[in-house]
């Protein structure tokens, strides 16, 4: 392996941990009200790291860097196989919700790439449609969620890529 791939290496897994941490934030299952599922957790990722791939894709320049968001999206869906079958789960359903997860990884990185458009109806209908809430009635209206991820998705455009590339996610929502 050479020094390169190394640095890129360290350089991906401090991302991870980073947005891992972002998504761990007590403040979705206590003021936002979310259900501490697997699945919650894992769709947290996924929202908060596409949004980093989308602004990856708004600046043009940085096309350079495929190889250091391949290697995100790769470890992050090796992080996703270890925690399950750490849990327990086989080969066969391993398998099979890593071709599911895949496919939502996918309608989340589509559905954020057009989030700044969205309004405040499609928005709650988006986070309905990933997230798992403790009650209905949140359900109806997510605007604390929407706000967090409004302000999210604001930071990320801000975001220089050196940053991105160094892991520097300092996102602090108020």
């Amino acid at each position: 392996m050479t020094r390169y791939t190394k640095q890129l290496i360290n350089k991906v897994d401090i991302l991870y941990n980073n947005v891992l941490s972002l998504s761990r934030n007590e403040l979705f299952y206590t003021n936002f009200n979310l259900t501490d599922t697997f699945q919650n957790r894992i769709h947290l990722i996924f929202i908060h790291i596409t949004f980093l791939f989308v602004q990856n894709r708004v600046n043009k320049e940085n096309v350079i860097n495929k190889k250091f968001y391949q290697k995100t999206f790769d470890l992050i869906f090796d992080k996703i196989e270890q925690n399950m079958r750490e849990i327990g789960y086989g080969d066969t359903p391993v398998n099979k919700s890593m071709r599911f997860l895949i496919k939502i990884f996918y309608k989340i990185l589509l559905d954020c790439e057009k989030y700044k458009k969205m309004n405040l109806e499609e928005k709650n209908i988006f986070f309905n449609k990933f997230l798992d809430q403790n009650t209905i009635k949140n359900r109806v209206n997510n605007v604390g969620l929407i706000d967090y991820f409004n302000k999210y998705e604001d930071f990320c455009y801000d975001l220089g890529h050196d940053s991105v590339l160094k892991g520097k996610i300092n996102f602090n929502y108020k």
